[in-house]
């Protein structure tokens, strides 16, 4: 079963980190996918750029645009991973060794109930 892994952290923190400090994050991080792909069970992986960019459509009638995230909150959706595992005791082994890589924040696990991997190359 494929688990989306939402990975949440106070976004000024994150922010505020030097160039190094980021690499130092991402390269602890890059260990982790690296197994998952050797494994063939990781999927999409994004960082996505900062709620300052965001753009929420509240579904309201009219639907109505606004500029920023949906919600105000103390921590913020920074980026997701998309991986296979046989149930969540799984999924959450990865969330923790994610969590060893990059402490702080949150990760919130959800099961995937459909996934369509589009044709987007990057």
């Amino acid at each position: 079963m494929l688990y989306a892994i939402l990975c949440y952290h106070d976004e000024d923190m994150v922010g505020s980190w030097t160039k190094e400090q980021d690499a130092a994050v991402m390269k602890k991080l890059s260990v982790v996918q690296e197994k998952l792909a050797q494994q063939g069970r990781l999927g999409p992986v994004a960082r996505l750029l900062p709620t300052t960019a965001a753009t929420t459509l509240r579904k309201d009638d009219p639907p109505l645009v606004l500029d920023g995230p949906f919600a105000e909150t103390k921590e913020q959706l920074l980026g997701f991973y998309v991986v296979d595992c046989k149930n969540l005791d799984e999924a959450l082994d990865v969330a923790r060794d994610l969590g060893a890589a990059n402490p702080g924040g949150a990760y919130e696990i959800r099961p995937v109930g459909v996934f369509n991997p589009g044709s987007v190359q990057t």
